[in-house]
């Protein structure tokens, strides 16, 4: 949905949250540009408030930046905090694999599948969104089955941030046949019920995403930022 659509009254801060975070994934409000919650209020048609609480929950997980009297502005796209994020999701979704794989059924293995069909469908028409989302999914399915909140809760927490670098990867080339064949590969391993192996092979993929997200930077991919002060 687009950013200039109306809002409903409904949940207004929640509403604004999803809309500036997905614009903050899609690069529609791009690193480093200033926000003013006036200004943003003015195009969805609000008051201050639900807006003000919306950036509020955006600076809570590192969307947006802000210094009191100062500035307002999307974070800027940094290869040293991406790789820590990865590294902090490489961990988390060794965890869950491990954990999954010995309880996960016959229904786990095929809304993977199901996933990954949908994945490889965003991928041919190029439509990165539901890329991202079909993406989701699939590593929903171990994360669910490990049953375990805590780790729920904090893979939740840095979606968002990972989510902006995934958009630019799946825009491109190497949103490709990678994915889709790792996804296949990770299925038939936790359907042979080797949890290790599947473990393995996941982080794997986490490290292979890594060296490509190091050429998106080292090719300038994220060059368009605003300018900050």
């Amino acid at each position: 949905m687009s950013l200039d659509s109306p809002v409903s009254r409904r949940l207004l801060s929640d509403e604004v949250f999803q809309r500036l975070r997905d614009s903050i994934v899609r690069g529609e409000l791009v690193p480093g540009e200033k926000v003013k919650d006036g200004e943003l209020a003015e195009r969805l048609g609000l008051s201050r408030t639900p807006v003000r609480e919306a950036l509020a929950r955006l600076v809570d997980i590192g969307l947006v930046e802000s210094k009191p009297g100062v500035y307002t502005r999307i974070t800027t796209l940094n290869r040293r905090d991406v790789e820590k994020t990865l590294a902090v999701l490489r961990s988390l979704d060794r965890l869950a694999i491990e954990t999954a794989v010995p309880v996960m059924t016959g229904h786990d293995l095929e809304r993977m599948r199901a996933a990954n069909r949908a994945f490889e469908q965003a991928v041919a028409v190029n439509d990165t969104t539901a890329a991202l989302a079909a993406d989701d999914r699939f590593h929903a399915v171990p994360i669910a089955a490990a049953d375990n909140p805590v780790l729920s809760r904090i893979v939740e927490q840095l979606h968002p941030q990972i989510h902006r670098i995934l958009h630019r990867k799946f825009s491109t080339l190497l949103g490709g046949r990678n994915t889709i064949e790792h996804h296949d590969q990770l299925i038939e391993v936790c359907a042979g019920g080797d949890a290790r192996a599947a473990a393995e092979l996941s982080a794997h993929h986490w490290s292979e995403l890594g060296g490509h997200i190091n050429q998106l930077f080292d090719t300038n991919q994220f060059t368009g930022t605003a300018a900050t002060p």
